[in-house]
């Protein structure tokens, strides 16, 4: 199990810095929101992204790939009915994924609510057919960089479309692309499953390819009533090998405390359920 952390986080400071304090404390990996390292990827040239790159392995991390996809765009959107629309998404997913695979990610989480909202009108089956039609057209692209999307299941309170682990597989299965995938999200479960973390790993255990941790309160694991000692035990039994990575909404307890107590937290649980 490898432990990363999204890096939206550290607010104001620069990459480098960031690099050095997550290896610091002790993770492996970094997981990159493209809002907060360019207002533009467009304007990340591939020196810049070779520089990224560089300076995260000189720290001995690795840039496990991208979330957040559409936060903080203008006129994309996953379920539109417009088919100039899902045209230019499609190809800003693309473009995504080739600055995934230029700073040597591997998975590109699909979250962003607000731009995959079943829009007024359109019903849940033409949005998922719209959504199929964005993600046939973009993973091509994406999987000739070695780059797979994996699709999150968000609460209710976040978005209307894709709210459970059932859902996004049915999605998943309505594209049929080998690097097409499931995201796990601890907050996202708690919120909107009737089954149990736990089962839901082993439920799902050869669909998922990434893993988020945080709680309900919108802070890191460890910040929060929930267990994970039962979820990491669930991992371990279903021989996840993927990544383990701490996302947050909460950044009042500050990066620094939420990083350290969150990896702090994962190292002993993990080391407690594993003996």
């Amino acid at each position: 199990m490898r432990f990363a952390i999204c890096q939206e986080l550290f607010e104001g400071w620069d990459w480098s810095r960031q690099c050095a304090f997550v290896a610091d404390v002790g993770y492996t990996g970094i997981e990159v929101a493209p809002f907060a390292v360019a207002n533009d990827i467009a304007e990340l040239s591939a020196d810049a992204r070779a520089l990224m790159r560089s300076q995260a392995q000189d720290c001995g991390l690795t840039i496990i790939g991208l979330h957040w996809l559409l936060a903080k765009t203008e006129g994309l959107h996953l379920t539109s009915d417009d088919e100039a629309v899902r045209r230019a998404t499609a190809d800003y997913l693309a473009d995504l994924g080739r600055l995934c695979g230029d700073l040597g990610g591997e998975i590109m989480v699909f979250g962003s609510p607000q731009q995959r909202d079943i829009p007024s009108g359109l019903t849940h089956e033409q949005a998922l057919e719209n959504a199929a039609d964005v993600f046939n057209s973009a993973l091509p692209q994406i999987a000739d960089q070695g780059v797979r999307i994996c699709m999150e299941p968000l609460t209710s309170n976040e978005t209307n479309f894709i709210n459970t682990c059932a859902e996004a597989v049915d999605l998943i299965d309505r594209v049929g692309h080998p690097s097409f995938c499931l995201h796990q999200d601890v907050k996202a479960m708690l919120g909107a499953e009737s089954a149990e973390i736990p089962q839901l790993i082993e439920t799902y255990r050869d669909r998922v390819g990434h893993f988020h941790v945080n709680d309900t309160n919108l802070l890191g694991p460890g910040m929060g009533d929930t267990d994970f000692g039962p979820i990491f035990e669930a991992l371990l039994s279903t021989d996840y090998s993927g990544w383990v990575s701490v996302e947050v909404f909460d950044y009042a307890p500050g990066c620094e405390p939420i990083a350290r107590r969150s990896f702090e937290y994962m190292r002993d649980t993990l080391q407690r359920v594993s003996g």
